[in-house]
């Protein structure tokens, strides 16, 4: 039962978390990710994909049916993230002494939890 609870848990705090990225992204559109895209000489229509990984990966996740699915949405688009745009913070430090890629990592490494251990019996797949 700990085993199931603890990824119930899991799953609510990286899926419900990243849906507040994706809510964003919804409201305020996706002009941002596309400078991005195309200062890396990338299609802007790429940029459409951040709904996989910000809306579809963590309502999966947090609705228990594919999570492990929604997960690996989850964790692609944070590596997506990082090797776009944070490859500068890998050896940094903000003012307040967090390394530069904290948060990002946090919701990486919770992702591969998913991915790995599944999302327990506490959803709507039982056996994910």
């Amino acid at each position: 039962m700990a085993d199931d609870l603890s990824k119930l848990l899991l799953r609510l705090g990286v899926g419900g978390l990243m849906l507040f990225h994706g809510v964003h992204t919804l409201l305020t559109g996706l002009d941002p990710l596309k400078a991005i895209l195309s200062a890396h000489g990338l299609p802007e229509a790429l940029a459409y994909i951040a709904y996989f990984g910000e809306i579809i990966g963590p309502g999966l996740v947090l609705i228990g049916i594919f999570a492990r699915v929604g997960a690996g949405l989850i964790a692609l688009e944070i590596v997506a993230l990082i090797a776009l745009g944070g490859l500068a913070q890998l050896v940094s430090l903000s003012p307040g002494g967090a390394y530069g890629l904290e948060t990002e990592l946090l919701y990486l490494f919770g992702a591969l939890a998913i991915v790995i251990g599944g999302g327990g019996k506490y959803g709507l797949a039982r056996h994910d």
